[in-house]
C-alpha cells in the first residue's frame, strides 16, 4: 500500500529513537547525532521516521 506523508514532515531532523526534533541540520551532516545517544546514518534515520509515520497514518 502506498502512503504519502506530508512533504514537510521532518524525517531528517527527527530522532528515530526519542522523537526530539533538531532545529538546524546541515545537508553536509551525514551522521545523525542526538543528545539521547542515537547515532546513525542520516538517511537511515529518515527512512525509519518515514516508515513509522506511514504506520501511524494507516492506524488512524
Amino acid at each position: 500500500k502506498l502512503v504519502k506523508i506530508d512533504r514537510f514532515f521532518p524525517s531528517s531532523k527527527k530522532c528515530s529513537k526519542c522523537g526530539k526534533i533538531k532545529k538546524e541540520l546541515e545537508l553536509s551532516e551525514r551522521v545523525y547525532r542526538c543528545t539521547c545517544g542515537n547515532e546513525m546514518d542520516r538517511d537511515r534515520n529518515a527512512v525509519i521516521n518515514i516508515r513509522e509515520e506511514a504506520r501511524r497514518m494507516l492506524a488512524v
